[in-house]
């Protein structure tokens, strides 16, 4: 007997609705841990690398700018003294001597110095126990800077007779008719007890993060290092010391001779032809991401383990795609998450869900987003309002960024607003935020902190500087013309980070305190805290 159609026949496997929800939220679970782990990692590590190069060149900046004003202050008390002896033919040998030894005693610039003849006969010395009077100098150096007949500033050398490593340096002596006298020099022992070496010997220290600083002359050779041992070594092969040979400055990621790779900022110095470098290994920056990972590993895991059980417990009673779209949107939203990418769905009520979770979610972010930049705004100044303020200090703060602060306060606002009503106030309001929005730069933080009361943030400007803008804020408003029959005027206080105060409260509190002691005094004016 044949057989009916389809009867026998073994009935095709289908995919377990379960299995496959199991399937899909383990996999969004590992995606989505890998994900946060993986932007988390690079975004750190980007910021780190960023910030740790960042403040080694400004402190090697610093540094640098630090050094070349001794050296142009070394050379200036040279030339100045080198004048003051202009009249060598006619002062006595002891009255030579002791200005010598006041030049050196009152400076610590120089550790010995010498006044040499034209014919290259050492004429004075300090200190006396030198033993060079009388003896023509030796030493290349002298001989050199004599020939010149010019300023001069030696590489640094290392003396035979005592090992020191030295530098020389030395202005031309010519009597008032332009006749050459000799050479007044200066020697500068770079290990030895001088200015140079209080400011810039004290390399010992190595911080908890492994940085460190070293001073290399023009040739690449180390002058200052936490390693006395390696004082004098030629490091040019170092490729951020071959960039300071050039004369440049900047920062990068290198490796050194010793095969360690370092975050490096390094500044040149104009007065000497030296280079200063400040390094941070990048071994250290591993360490805080793993640590990161670690920590992020260690609040997610049991999270996501609680999640996928709750999951598969629930997936055992769905029913319908419905319902695996719904939780699917459910967790997103609470997740806070982007929504993964869906694609159609071959059943028909299934696929226009899908259409409409998409177009939700879309309508939810935009409404967020509205929501969050309304919850940073001012609404009647459209300015930065005070959450916004203290996200932006809090964070300048945090990264060590120098900025001013300037509270201005609308003066007898009251009584503004008890004449001419709270419309006139407000329409006050929105001139002094027209006012401030005018008068600052790109890259400052305008915001009205509440009331009449309004904060200006200026980024990298001392107090004195701030001063100014304030002041001009101050006169424009004075200046300006409103529908009543008063003139508009405000009081400001300034206060700076870090000079006034290292946290967002010290920092309004004195810019508050300087804003009412303006008013104590007349009103109208503007003062700079603690002053």
């Amino acid at each position: 007997m044949p057989r009916l159609g389809g009867a026998g026949q073994r009935p095709q496997k289908k995919l377990s609705l379960t299995l496959l929800l199991i399937g899909l939220v383990t996999l969004v679970v590992l995606l989505t841990s890998t994900i946060l782990l993986t932007a988390s990692y690079h975004s750190k590590k980007k910021s780190l690398i960023e910030t740790t190069l960042n403040l080694n060149q400004a402190n090697a900046d610093r540094m640098s700018r630090t050094m070349d004003s001794l050296f142009r202050s070394m050379r200036s008390s040279m030339a100045y003294s080198a004048d003051k002896l202009s009249r060598l033919d006619e002062l006595p040998p002891g009255e030579v001597d002791d200005y010598l030894e006041l030049m050196r005693k009152s400076s610590t610039y120089f550790n010995s110095i010498l006044l040499v003849g034209a014919d290259g006969i050492v004429r004075n010395t300090s200190p006396a126990t030198l033993g060079m009077e009388g003896k023509p100098v030796k030493s290349p150096w002298a001989v050199e800077a004599l020939r010149l007949k010019s300023p001069y500033l030696s590489e640094p050398y290392t003396a035979l007779s005592t090992g020191r490593m030295i530098v020389f340096m030395s202005e031309p002596v010519y009597a008032p008719d332009k006749h050459y006298l000799g050479q007044l020099g200066g020697t500068i022992y770079l290990q030895d007890n001088n200015i140079l070496n209080m400011i810039f010997g004290n390399t010992d220290d190595i911080d908890a993060s492994g940085s460190y600083y070293y001073i290399v002359s023009s040739s690449g050779h180390l002058l200052f290092h936490p390693d006395k041992e390696r004082i004098n070594e030629d490091i040019s092969g170092n490729e951020v010391v071959r960039e300071l040979m050039k004369g440049n400055s900047g920062q990068r990621e290198a490796m050194n001779l010793r095969g360690v790779q370092m975050l490096a900022g390094y500044s040149s110095v104009q007065a000497n032809g030296w280079g200063i470098v400040m390094v941070s290994p990048v071994s250290f920056i591993q360490e805080e991401l793993w640590s990161q990972i670690r920590t992020t590993l260690a609040y997610t895991l049991i999270p996501f383990a609680i999640l996928l059980l709750l999951a598969v417990l629930l997936a055992h009673q769905l029913a319908q795609p419905f319902v695996m779209l719904a939780d699917l949107m459910s967790r997103v939203g609470k997740g806070k998450s982007e929504l993964p990418e869906l694609k159609p769905h071959w059943n028909r009520e299934a696929d226009l869900l899908t259409k409409a979770v998409t177009i939700a979610w879309s309508n939810i972010q935009k409404h967020t987003d509205q929501l969050t930049q309304a919850a940073m705004t001012d609404l009647l100044t459209g300015l930065a309002n005070r959450r916004s303020l203290e996200l932006t200090m809090n964070q300048w703060i945090a990264a060590q960024f120098s900025f001013s602060v300037i509270v201005l306060d609308v003066d007898k606002f009251k009584f503004v607003n008890d004449t001419y009503g709270h419309l006139a106030g407000d329409e006050v309001l929105k001139q002094v935020a027209d006012i401030l929005k005018m008068s600052i730069r790109p890259g400052d933080v305008c915001c009205r902190y509440g009331g009449e009361e309004f904060v200006v943030l200026l980024p990298r400007t001392k107090a004195s500087d701030a001063y100014t803008v304030a002041e001009r804020i101050r006169k424009t408003l004075e200046a300006s013309e409103v529908p009543l029959a008063v003139k508009v005027t405000s009081s400001q206080g300034i206060a700076h980070y870090p000079s006034h105060g290292n946290s967002l409260e010290e920092l309004l509190q004195q810019a508050d305190r300087a804003m009412y002691t303006a008013k104590g005094m007349g009103r109208n004016r503007t003062v700079i805290a603690d002053e």
